[in-house]
């Protein structure tokens, strides 16, 4: 079973609260899993960070208050280039997504389970994602938010065919935004177990005798491997949350400043 790369995305109960009568689903198990754990740890840290960071602002920051401010300072600069000046009035949104899948990302790396490799969590979050963005376009036009699927400058032949696939699109941004996430942190995560079970493997049949000389130097190849992916991973969930940020403001953008630029 700790071979098994699969094993580790595995949702298990830690507290079962048995079965509950729930509206419009009927007959539910109600549990609190490891996903909710690593969830509940990631939020607990962000609050923990962000306060100790604002509790003592000084005008030359120390290490934790440097880390907060780039934080804060990347994703407010990214709202404001890409959504203009109304950027201000989503960036608490962006910001919040932003720094609740580092924080999951990054404590997956040093906990045992990564709750953005499941793609409930991945789904919630990019249905979020366009919800707002849904609320906003009829909140702010109205039913001039189909505008939206009816690009400028397109011939009116075209048009039709135009309008489905910028509709199409539209209808697969969550699908995206969920699978480009789900999928890039179970890759990483699947490829380093394999690696490590290689270090393992390599080793105990070395020991046993039954690869001679070529267990070691093959362990520490893929140790070397599971030292470089992990590296990688470190890049990865920080990128991972940082391009939902930025898909996040492009699609904001779009309703925003629709038809128009900022």
């Amino acid at each position: 079973m700790a071979a098994d790369p699969i094993h580790q995305f595995q949702i298990e109960k830690l507290v079962d609260f048995g079965q509950v009568n729930l509206p419009l689903l009927g007959q539910t198990d109600l549990a609190f899993t490891n996903s909710h754990l690593a969830m509940t740890i990631a939020f607990t840290a962000i609050v923990l960070f962000m306060s100790a960071v604002t509790a003592n602002m000084k005008v030359v920051p120390g290490r934790l208050q440097t880390a907060g401010e780039g934080l804060f300072g990347l994703i407010d600069n990214l709202a404001e280039s890409i959504i203009g000046h109304d950027g201000k009035k989503y960036f608490p949104f962006v910001f919040t997504v932003f720094m609740l899948i580092l924080g999951m990302n990054v404590l997956g790396l040093l906990l045992t389970f990564t709750a953005t490799t499941q793609l409930a969590v991945t789904g919630t979050f990019a249905a979020l994602t366009i919800g707002l963005v849904l609320i906003i376009g009829f909140a702010k036009h109205g039913l001039g938010f189909f505008k939206l699927f009816v690009p400028s400058g397109v011939p009116i032949v075209l048009l039709p065919v135009i309008i489905v696939i910028e509709f199409v699109s539209f209808l697969l941004r969550p699908v995206t935004l969920a699978l480009r996430l789900f999928g890039n942190m179970l890759g990483g995560h699947v490829a380093l177990k394999v690696f490590a079970g290689f270090v393992i493997a390599l080793g105990s049949m070395d020991a046993a005798g039954g690869l001679g000389l070529l267990g070691i130097p093959g362990a520490a190849l893929s140790l070397s491997m599971v030292v470089a992916l992990t590296a990688l991973e470190c890049l990865v969930a920080f990128l991972q949350a940082f391009v939902f940020a930025v898909l996040t403001c492009i699609y904001l953008n779009d309703v925003v400043n629709l038809g128009h630029g900022h």
